[in-house]
């Protein structure tokens, strides 16, 4: 459960705290709640998506949210760590995605089939393929971020870039305020601690209009459960493609070129790994061949939650 928390301002020599009110760095209470929620949200989707594709146990868990100013924020992260570097909101806004080099190397490391022990892969900045193979990863994480806040704010993140020292990365002045979280990442053998940072301006004046009491009539409120249980009706009555694939087989243009009526070509799918059942270009579960009366049947045995 996430902890309502601030940046305090640093106490003078002699104790006292001086309250600067032309910069007011505090979360209101129903904010926090507000903000707790969808980030726990996140977290767990995280944790799924990683899960899927590490193929280890994982666990993200939401720990605790504060305001504060972009100095503030990028003077706390290690150095050299990795920062997924984003663009949030309509106006485009810097935000930032951060966890420890060491994880990121490991998540490589397991998405490559390896072991992905702690400490097995020396820490060093990314290569161009471990960045292409995290970013690709990162743009689903980030997808669950816009999930999440869907009922605050249209956060509408992209990833831009990574980056690995924080003290190089001036997305914008010192003082600006900014709302960052921090999380706990568990998976198979690794732990670690990531954050998340994001301006302040756009998700605060999200949060002060939808606390703003509801002027809806009765009519109106039972209008639009209707329209919503129509639209949900209609959405899981849409016929959908589904597809039961093989595994592909490359050929070379000479091969394609000279096809003719009659030829043959080999599939070498093995017998023992099971069709991939696809909607679009989504793989949504595993399936073997099998029989439903006189037609033939794909026997569904693996769904792949989240892929």
């Amino acid at each position: 459960m996430g902890t309502y928390v601030t940046v305090p301002p640093s106490p003078g020599a002699d104790g006292t705290v001086v309250y600067d009110f032309r910069r007011p760095m505090t979360l209101a209470r129903e904010h926090a709640r507000t903000l707790e929620v969808a980030l726990g949200t996140f977290a767990r989707q995280w944790s799924n998506q990683l899960m899927a594709r590490l193929r280890v146990p994982t666990q993200i868990a939401f720990e605790a949210v504060g305001m504060g100013t972009y100095d503030e924020y990028i003077s706390g992260l290690p150095s050299p760590t990795t920062l997924a570097v984003c663009a949030v909101g309509s106006n485009r806004r810097p935000g930032i995605v951060q966890f420890p080099l060491e994880t990121a190397l490991t998540w490589v490391d397991q998405m490559l089939g390896g072991p992905g022990k702690p400490g097995a892969v020396p820490d060093r900045e990314l290569t161009e393929i471990e960045q292409a193979l995290l970013s690709d990863l990162m743009v689903r994480v980030l997808g669950d971020l816009n999930y999440a806040f869907a009922g605050i704010i249209d956060v509408d993140v992209e990833l831009r870039r990574f980056q690995h020292s924080p003290q190089v990365l001036q997305l914008m002045t010192a003082t600006t305020a900014v709302i960052s979280a921090s999380f706990s990442v568990s998976a198979g053998e690794h732990r670690a601690t990531a954050t998340l940072m994001a301006p302040a301006e756009g998700i605060i004046g999200a949060l002060r209009d939808n606390s703003a009491p509801d002027q809806r009539s009765a009519s109106q409120e039972a209008a639009e459960q209707e329209q919503r249980e129509l639209l949900d009706r209609a959405v899981q009555n849409a016929p959908v493609e589904l597809t039961v694939r093989l595994t592909p087989v490359p050929v070379h243009p000479r091969e394609v070129v000279d096809l003719a009526v009659g030829d043959l070509l080999p599939l070498h799918h093995p017998r023992s790994q099971p069709m991939d059942v696809v909607v679009g270009d989504r793989v949504l579960a595993q399936a073997v061949a099998g029989t439903n009366g006189s037609r033939l049947a794909g026997l569904v045995v693996n769904v792949k939650e989240n892929s």
